[in-house]
């Protein structure tokens, strides 16, 4: 399954105190302190339309980085929107949400239950973080897919489940530089910390029928697992963004699913001819072109 979307990803106008978005509403910058950065995605999710965005900025003297996740509740709402993603929103229930840090992203099962509180939907198991997949209840099968090679140089696609996702804008790429073409490979294999600059991180949920989901975190073109099982789809999901601590600064990165536009289609076949997407510079085309290829 290959979601169709057609619209335009934003941030919602409703966001922690700290939140400036930009006039496009697709960058969310935290103006002061370390928390109350709290950014939710201004139209609900579809199933398998990832929110992805790329870290922008990063502030040192905070312990802590980006949390993302997914919630049921509609902002407009809440009656405040709380400080911290967690614990303030996901105590509130109908909220799965992850801390993304600089090691350990990695899901592994845990037999543990979620029990739903008093009007909370059911659903979501609780899931924990490790160095290796396992297998989990997948049985002699799940361990020899866990085993695969990873492709990020060949597949044009990532698959999560039964969800089909373009993986041209899933990886980060560096600042233009003299080492940028070493760095890209580097967020090509998902060797840099995820927390690093320019990382991309993406947000989704898989549905498994039944109307329930699973949630999958994306770093760098790389599925980190369900981090949630059993979401309840009954209400409308949105995509939640925390612009927490370390991390100052995020921006949306738009994802094309079925036909690519035009100007996705002339990058793809310049880049095809070039050695590194810094080598455009000496090519004589359009400078806005340039520009596109070398950033977009």
């Amino acid at each position: 399954m290959e979601p169709v979307s057609d619209q335009f990803m934003q941030f919602h106008p409703i966001h922690g105190t700290n939140v400036q978005l930009d006039h496009s509403g697709t960058q969310a910058t935290r103006v002061e302190s370390f928390a109350n950065g709290v950014c939710f995605s201004r139209y609900p999710l579809k199933p398998g339309e990832i929110f992805l965005i790329e870290i922008e900025e990063k502030e040192l003297g905070w312990c802590g980085h980006l949390r993302v996740g997914l919630t049921a509740r509609d902002p407009r709402s809440l009656e405040a929107v709380p400080e911290y993603s967690i614990p303030n929103l996901t105590d509130l229930g109908d909220s799965w949400i992850f801390a993304i840090t600089r090691n350990h992203n990695k899901i592994i099962e845990d037999a543990g239950v979620i029990e739903p509180r008093q009007g909370e939907l059911a659903g979501g198991r609780r899931l924990g973080r490790g160095e290796e997949d396992v297998a989990g209840d997948q049985g002699d099968e799940g361990a020899v897919n866990n085993m695969k090679p990873k492709a990020f140089f060949t597949d044009t696609h990532l698959y999560i489940e039964n969800v089909r996702i373009p993986r041209d804008k899933l990886v980060g790429r560096s600042r233009p530089g003299r080492y940028s073409h070493i760095l890209d490979d580097l967020y090509k294999t998902n060797a840099l910390p995820p927390t690093a600059r320019r990382s991309r991180i993406g947000v989704l949920y898989a549905p498994k029928g039944e109307g329930l989901a699973d949630m999958h975190i994306v770093i760098n073109g790389e599925d980190m697992g369900a981090s949630a099982k059993g979401i309840s789809t009954v209400r409308p999901i949105y995509a939640v963004v925390d612009v927490f601590a370390a991390t100052k600064c995020v921006r949306i990165v738009q994802v094309e699913y079925g036909f690519s536009s035009l100007q996705t289609l002339c990058r793809k076949a310049i880049q095809k001819h070039i050695v590194h997407r810094m080598a455009i510079d000496w090519l004589e085309l359009p400078e806005a072109l340039k520009h596109y290829c070398k950033y977009e």
